[in-house]
């Protein structure tokens, strides 16, 4: 374990200018449970000697409700030689709390920072700007520059297929006017046997576009992308980014997937296109978790392949806390040998790395709504799901039970 608390991190940019070929880089998030932080903890130090990324991300929670554990995890990750990438939201964050952040990133030699709007706060589904706080993560990065100049390395996010507020409904028959662009970003989504198709139209996406770059001008150094399937809509929108202006690296987000209903229940709620060949690879694997993990690691494999020889300067792996999926990608890229089939038990501690704060729950799960506490009775592939509602009680012991729109409820 190296003893380098204080000295201060290279920047991510620099290093990746100066790294000749294609690189790794990980991302975690906090975990609910003390004992959950302790299995992450090892993941991490695993995961660095075995797979040697340049950096590690650290997710931070709506209106810091992680910060102390996010910050203790950076800390780690500096501990454990590797450097440290650390989410920073606007959610419920003013300047004073940005600052005492950004403070103790200072103190511990943490100079990479990820500027997010964020989610909604916990039991809220709409997205609200705090009093004197920051409306947007142009306005962190903005912050940053201004307050500390270029002491911090900034990435940013990007959204291939545009953000998810940007995404709108199409009617029946909507497809049909749809253009070529919009075809390659169109997604689609099965509800009580219907099936949803929704897009970011080019005006939408126009307006993505020009605020990525506003975000870029402000003193952003890479982009980060989230999810995506389909390398061709990742190839599309780094030809878009040069076309407006926005000269940096752009960084591909890859999911990996570990479960069938995990992986719906996420590109449910984020909207996200899943090409009718992964979809129809995924169904005939839905019953064996061990086929699943295997089919992600394969298609994970061909993707950054694809990706590399694109262009793509490094694959960042949204981990999800696990680490098989991703050792088995690494693997089949020839980037490490055999490390998925010589590591025993891989993700037997799965169900401790669910997210402190998460919106994503699952049957059995205690979560917060509006409505007070509940458990999670059905979920939804598109993230909604039904919850007895623990603390309301009808007459002659009857049960309240309430349907409820993703991002409206949070696990406890």
């Amino acid at each position: 374990m190296s003893n380098i608390i204080g000295t201060k991190d290279e920047k991510i940019i620099d290093l990746m200018q100066s790294h000749p070929t294609a690189f790794t880089s990980l991302e975690f998030y906090p975990p609910r449970t003390t004992e959950g932080v302790q299995n992450l903890r090892s993941r991490i130090l695993r995961m660095k000697e075995n797979t040697s990324p340049v950096f590690m991300d650290v997710t931070w929670g709506a209106g810091g409700s992680t910060s102390e554990t996010t910050m203790d995890l950076v800390r780690y990750i500096k501990e454990c030689g590797c450097v440290a990438n650390m989410h920073l939201t606007c959610t419920n964050m003013d300047p004073d709390l940005v600052k005492s952040a950004l403070s103790d990133c200072r103190k511990y030699g943490i100079t990479n920072i990820v500027a997010l709007r964020g989610d909604a706060p916990e039991g809220e589904g709409e997205w609200k700007a705090s009093e004197g706080g920051f409306s947007c993560a142009l306005d962190l990065v903005k912050f940053i520059r201004s307050e500390y100049g270029n002491e911090f390395g900034i990435s940013i996010a990007g959204y291939p297929e545009g953000h998810p507020n940007a995404i709108t409904i199409l009617s029946p028959g909507e497809e049909e006017t749809l253009s070529e662009k919009e075809l390659l970003r169109v997604s689609s989504s099965e509800k009580d046997g219907v099936v949803q198709k929704c897009v970011c139209r080019d005006e939408d996406y126009k307006k993505e576009m020009i605020y990525l770059k506003e975000k870029y001008d402000a003193g952003a150094d890479f982009i980060i992308t989230q999810m995506f399937f389909d390398t061709d809509v990742f190839k599309n929108f780094c030809d878009d980014c040069v076309a407006y202006g926005i000269n940096c690296p752009v960084v591909p987000g890859i999911m990996c997937i570990n479960n069938f209903g995990g992986f719906f229940r996420m590109t449910g709620f984020c909207k996200t296109r899943v090409p009718e060949e992964l979809k129809q690879e995924m169904i005939k694997r839905k019953d064996s978790e061990a086929e699943i993990k295997k089919f992600g690691a394969e298609f994970g494999t061909a993707m950054c392949m694809r990706l590399v020889s694109q262009g793509a300067p490094c694959v960042h792996f949204y981990t999800l806390n696990l680490e098989k999926v991703v050792y088995g990608i690494l693997d089949g890229l020839g980037w490490t040998k055999e490390l998925s089939s010589k590591l025993e038990a891989l993700d037997a501690d799965a169900n401790t790395m669910q997210a402190k704060g998460s919106a994503w729950a699952r049957v059995g799960d205690e979560v917060q709504s509006m409505f007070g506490k509940g458990i999670v009775m059905e979920m939804r592939p598109e993230g909604a799901a039904f919850i007895k509602i623990s603390n309301w009680k009808l007459a002659n012991g009857g049960e309240v039970k309430a349907y409820l729109k993703a991002g409206t409820f949070k696990k406890i």
